[in-house]
């Protein structure tokens, strides 16, 4: 009993400061650009884990998924709505009752469709297929798979919807962010987005992508170097050739020492929600912009084999202009070159940063371990490590 009357009491708190905060995100103070717990005592309870949250385009719906608990292997979705003033004490959904189900995601264009991940769905592919469900009248049908392609053998997670309908999610293989595009009722074989969105990571991750419905820019977990702890939350921007800018690290503000991820913004713009060491924060979206216009870090695009010359002869070689990728655009870089184990390059060896070539002539055969260091005017640097023999 004692339960049940706190559950209502509290209810009833958000519906009174609904007046004065924002009651389309459950009576909260909304957030600045430092993250804050979402929804504690609400949806951010102490000792579950809650991954990721979602909702309706029209911000009445709310479903938001945990992990593990009350006991380990039970994923479920959980599902919020607001009416006649108030919103209602989270349920498990229909669809989730002898399924796994996890990581919800609304359709930016339809409030009654609703993307996740499933066991046991119609048309079921693999072991655990991107599905969809729907609504009528306040009911939720069955998961349907989405069926293959997207989906695999193995499993598949973190669908996130574009206003085309196109895909993209992570696969479960490689943990690599795919986009699968939608064409003619049916979609088309995935495609791995490259490097430096895949690629980069030092241990074995899942990205968690969400993707702007206009495709302008992805947010995404990474464990690559760089960061400030487990998984980091990345943001990354669409180019005009259709590849995507060197992700950049949202900070300390949301990055912590502990395992983030699924950043994902709400339909209206304003704010990102995410998991942070098993529990839910937002904060404002205002970086999205912010980050826009800061540098970006060189990158190393396009390793160099290894050169070889002959003793003796006159020999010349220039770098490819892609080694490496400056997304403020490659003039602004300048180059220098080094040898391992010395400070200078041997007498022989010329190096013209102007031309980023190098050119010589020895009679002592060789090998050399050198870098090419490619600088921006931020300082921001990446280094190419190749070697030089000398037959």
């Amino acid at each position: 009993m004692i339960k049940k009357i706190s559950v209502v009491v509290f209810v009833i708190v958000i519906s009174a400061c609904s007046k004065s905060t924002d009651h389309l995100y459950f009576g909260q103070t909304p957030p600045g650009d430092s993250a804050i717990l979402f929804a504690p005592s609400f949806i951010s309870l102490p000792d579950r884990w809650e991954p990721c949250i979602t909702f309706s385009k029209d911000l009445h719906t709310a479903c938001f998924y945990i992990e593990h608990w009350p006991k380990r292997d039970t994923n479920y979705i959980l599902i919020t709505s607001y009416q006649d003033g108030v919103w209602s004490v989270p349920q498990k959904a229909t669809f989730a009752h002898k399924r796994y189900t996890g990581e919800p995601f609304f359709s930016p264009i339809d409030n009654d469709v609703l993307y996740l991940y499933s066991n046991h769905s119609d048309n079921q592919v693999g072991e655990l297929d991107l599905s969809f469900v729907s609504r009528k009248d306040f009911e939720w049908n069955e998961p349907r798979s989405l069926g293959a392609p997207p989906n695999m053998h193995k499993g598949q997670f973190h669908p996130c919807v574009v206003e085309d309908g196109s895909l993209y999610y992570a696969t479960d293989k490689e943990g690599d962010i795919c986009r699968s595009q939608f064409k003619d009722g049916k979609y088309m074989k995935p495609v791995r987005l490259p490097y430096p969105i895949n690629g980069a990571n030092t241990d074995r991750t899942w990205g968690d992508p969400f993707v702007s419905p206009d495709e302008s820019y992805l947010i995404f977990k990474s464990t690559r170097k760089g960061g400030l702890g487990q998984n980091d939350i990345y943001i990354s921007y669409k180019k005009v050739d259709g590849g995507w800018t060197n992700p950049k690290n949202l900070g300390p503000k949301i990055n912590t020492s502990y395992d983030e991820s699924a950043g994902d913004i709400t339909p209206d713009g304003k704010y990102m929600t995410f998991c942070s060491n098993k529990d839910l924060y937002w904060i404002s979206s205002s970086f999205i912009d912010r980050f826009r216009s800061t540098n970006f870090t060189p990158y190393l695009n396009d390793s160099i084999d290894s050169i070889t010359c002959k003793k003796g002869d006159d020999f010349k070689y220039k770098f490819k202009d892609n080694v490496f990728i400056d997304d403020d655009g490659n003039e602004t870089l300048s180059y220098t070159l080094t040898m391992e184990g010395s400070t200078v390059l041997p007498e022989w060896l010329h190096f013209s940063a102007q031309n980023n070539s190098i050119q010589g002539k020895t009679d002592l055969a060789g090998s050399y371990h050198l870098s090419l260091k490619a600088q921006d005017s931020a300082g921001d640097s990446a280094v190419c490590k190749f070697r030089l023999i000398v037959e």
